[in-house]
């Protein structure tokens, strides 16, 4: 997802799909840490960068990340 499509987002949508990414990179990082891999090798990368642009994005907005 890009920033400018984060931006666009309610502040709501931004912690709803914060809180997805996040569940879902806990998710793949049990599937990796019980020796399975991934359906995607660059899915963990994929999911920790759009959490850190997320971030920004809120931060740059002024929203509190809970």
């Amino acid at each position: 997802m890009k920033p400018r499509d984060m931006r666009e987002m309610s502040d709501e949508e931004r912690q709803e799909q914060l809180q997805d990414w996040r569940n879902e990179l806990m998710e793949e990082y049990g599937r990796a840490a019980m020796g399975g891999s991934p359906p995607s090798p660059g899915k963990i990368c994929w999911i920790r960068r759009n959490i850190a642009r997320m971030l920004t994005v809120m931060k740059e907005e002024g929203e509190r990340n809970e």
